[in-house]
């Protein structure tokens, strides 16, 4: 399993964030070209594929696979 985030398209608007009730995600404080800290991974084992990150983001930033 994985999750990517494509950092370029990412606004950090954090509504990944917000969707995930595995604590999956989080924002990070590397910032993209377009100057918004982008979320990052930090429990991919946590995840249960719900998709629920991926569907709340307006930006289609994150895939999981």
């Amino acid at each position: 399993m994985s999750i990517y985030i494509d950092e370029k398209l990412c606004k950090g608007c954090k509504l990944c964030i917000y969707y995930c009730s595995q604590n999956v995600l989080k924002m990070s404080d590397k910032i993209n070209s377009k100057g918004f800290n982008v979320a990052s991974v930090i429990h991919p084992n946590n995840c249960i594929k719900c998709k629920l990150c991926e569907m709340s983001c307006p930006d289609l930033a994150i895939f999981v696979e």
